[in-house]
């Protein structure tokens, strides 16, 4: 009798993991979208492009639908999110994914191509702190063709507006309480479902040794810089030209021009 191999739904997981992140940023796909128009604009229709931090492969995925003659580099350290990006992008030769931890001085060498016309990453590098983030950023400029681009949209807070800040908070948390109602899944209850997974129970185990169990709680011990901060850093570690865009009243992008 031959025994039936567990498969997971991959696309299923892709649309659970959209959902949870937009109950966080329910703008993620503006965001996205801002990205990429720099990407065309400053890269143009074909750019080799670095996904960083890259989780399940949310911005590869945005790339190549709207770039066809795009090719993609995923970068994380995560093995449950690497194995829903590689499932979902199996047979796709414009993809691929690296492991790789970005604190590692070496992890470039890991990377098929020697140079990118864009490096983008969204909503991952503040679990770096501030020395490890410009040692990063100095990298990231290395990897970086001449007038190539680097994305990070993050949260970036702006100490110098408590009043908005504070209104922003409540109303931010007020609409996650009612979305919460109605069935949506935050960070720890998604990877409650993850850990349930018969094909990705194991990965998830791994992720936790690694990271820590975020169903318990444990979460990555960053540090949060606002928009300013990552211009100057960026500025210091190559970059022609850095600047802060906007892209909700609680984060902000920075963008950096090689």
């Amino acid at each position: 009798m031959t025994g039936t191999v567990a498969r997971a739904d991959w696309g299923a997981w892709q649309t659970s993991w959209d959902r949870q992140q937009e109950w966080y940023l329910p703008d993620r796909e503006e965001r996205f979208r801002v990205m990429l128009d720099m990407v065309e604009a400053l890269a143009g229709p074909e750019p080799k492009v670095l996904d960083l931090a890259c989780g399940t492969g949310s911005i590869s995925a945005r790339v190549l639908r709207r770039f066809p003659g795009a090719v993609t580099t995923g970068v994380d350290l995560d093995p449950a999110l690497l194995a829903i990006a590689r499932g979902t992008f199996e047979g796709e030769p414009r993809a691929a994914f690296v492991a790789a931890d970005l604190t590692d001085p070496a992890w470039t060498d890991k990377l098929p191509h020697r140079g990118y016309d864009a490096v983008l990453t969204a909503t991952a590098l503040h679990w770096l702190r501030t020395d490890p983030l410009r040692t990063l950023y100095g990298q990231i400029s290395g990897v970086l063709r001449d007038g190539g681009a680097f994305l990070n949209a993050d949260h970036m807070p702006d100490a110098s507006t408590p009043r908005i800040n504070e209104a922003e908070r409540a109303f931010r948390h007020a609409r996650q309480e009612r979305e919460r109602d109605a069935g949506a899944l935050d960070w720890a209850d998604w990877w409650r479902d993850v850990a349930a997974d018969p094909v990705l129970a194991g990965a998830a185990a791994e992720r936790f040794a690694i990271f820590g169990n975020p169903i318990e709680g444990d979460h990555a011990d960053g540090e949060v810089q606002p928009a300013a901060w990552h211009a100057e850093a960026l500025r210091a570690a190559g970059f022609g030209e850095a600047r802060p865009v906007w892209c909700s009243p609680s984060d902000a992008m920075v963008l950096g021009l090689k």
